[in-house]
């Protein structure tokens, strides 16, 4: 299966095309710009480095939160749109947390996503990996910092990944082994784990229609609407 990856979710823009087994191009950039003034211009660029077009591709994997609300519904945006072009592209929401896990397929023990949500306040997703496969552990969530790292089992060796993670090992956990951080270069977003995730669990694939954002918590406009109803 032939997948194109689009992750929006957060500081990183990233873009990558799978073929089977084999990764034939990624582009990630770590940028302040607006992901609608890129992502498509590094859909573009992939696509052309690759040699491929649109009727070339069977499936896009896209970051369907937690993350930047304005990234997802980027992001979920330009998939309904290419979709609505090439009705027969297949298309599938992945879990940006469960994808940052699978930066770290090859580790094997217990994966923790973390992501910053707000002060004192993250994203968080437990996983287990045997090497190859990874596993979900927990659901998705959005909970106090302090109250996670807590209940952390950590008598086993925890890989931590995400935004949130070397922060989190250094304050919760610098004199404890067990615990490490994914290296810099598998740290944050990469699209080509939203593909290895659409590989193994093609039950993910959807309708464009049914593509939804994953947010975990209530956007600024809803927390606006609710106080002002108060």
């Amino acid at each position: 299966m032939r997948i194109l990856g689009i992750d929006t979710s957060g500081k990183i823009a990233s873009v990558a095309l799978t073929d089977d087994d084999k990764l034939v191009c990624e582009k990630t950039l770590y940028t302040n710009l607006t992901h609608s003034q890129i992502i498509m211009p590094m859909v573009d660029e992939v696509m052309q480095n690759s040699g491929v077009t649109f009727d070339d591709i069977d499936a896009i994997a896209v970051a369907n939160g937690p993350g930047s609300y304005t990234g997802l519904r980027i992001g979920i945006a330009a998939v309904k749109g290419i979709c609505l072009g090439s009705s027969h592209i297949k298309c599938a929401g992945v879990s940006t947390l469960e994808a940052l896990a699978y930066n770290c397929s090859a580790f094997s023990g217990r994966i923790v996503s973390v992501m910053k949500a707000r002060p004192n306040v993250i994203y968080a997703g437990e996983f287990q990996s045997d090497g190859t496969t990874v596993s979900r552990i927990s659901d998705d969530r959005v909970c106090a910092e302090d109250d996670f790292f807590a209940s952390l089992d950590k008598s086993c060796k925890v890989m931590l990944v995400g935004d949130y993670a070397a922060t989190a090992k250094d304050k919760y956990f610098c004199d404890n082994g067990n615990v490490i951080c994914a290296e810099k270069n598998m740290l944050l977003q990469r699209a080509s784990s939203l593909c290895l995730a659409l590989e193994q669990n093609p039950e993910y694939i959807t309708e464009s229609a049914e593509l939804e954002v994953a947010y975990l918590q209530a956007t600024k406009a809803e927390k606006d609407k609710a106080h002002s109803e108060l």
